[in-house]
């Protein structure tokens, strides 16, 4: 069983940065390709970004590009977004997800990934 962890939400001002940590266990990480998400009330969850198991294929929603930067360190099991430049039509809940994939690439649909964190709360105010 692949256990996922989410750390670093909370509330910001608008224009202002956050960063999020994720790790993984019970699989090789660097066997696994790791994705955020997003999911405000009453909308679908959607793709943030994406990493691929050695970190050198990643992909972003349209909204995010040029603001947030995804990146990974096999060796800590750690995958971090760097959140810049926030508005305040991105307060959601943030979900890390994880598959394993001995593939270059990731995946941008949700549907893809077979486990989930719990969510943490990021909070932008105008």
């Amino acid at each position: 069983q692949v256990q996922v962890a989410e750390s670093g939400g909370g509330l910001v001002q608008a224009g202002g940065s956050l960063r999020l940590s994720c790790t993984a266990s019970g699989l090789p990480f660097d066997d696994l390709t790791m994705g955020w998400f997003r999911q405000a009330p009453g909308k679908e969850r959607e793709l943030v970004s994406c990493i691929s198991r050695s970190g050198s294929n990643t992909q972003y929603g349209d909204s995010v590009k040029d603001r947030f930067t995804i990146s990974r360190d096999n060796a800590k099991n750690t995958m971090v977004l760097q959140m810049d430049n926030l508005g305040p039509g991105e307060t959601a809940m943030y979900f890390c997800a994880t598959v394993k994939n001995l593939g270059p690439w990731c995946y941008k649909s949700s549907l893809e990934y077979g486990y989930w964190g719990q969510g943490t709360q990021v909070t932008v105010s105008s």
